[in-house]
């Protein structure tokens, strides 16, 4: 499974607990949102996390 931006942009945005979880990376971490991003795909997609599913589904539509 591969990061790609616009995917995990889409699964924020229909997720409001990733949503967020991504603000408060931001905010707390003073990380730019492309990072914030990425850290949110390491901690919540991958190594079955409990987002790796619907992450996956995305490349079904």
């Amino acid at each position: 499974m591969k990061y790609t931006k616009s995917k995990m942009e889409r699964l924020v945005s229909e997720n409001p607990e990733l949503k967020t979880r991504l603000k408060t990376l931001m905010k707390d971490m003073d990380l730019e949102k492309n990072f914030a991003l990425k850290a949110l795909y390491h901690s919540e997609v991958t190594d079955n996390g409990p987002y790796q599913s619907a992450y996956q589904d995305l490349d079904l539509l």
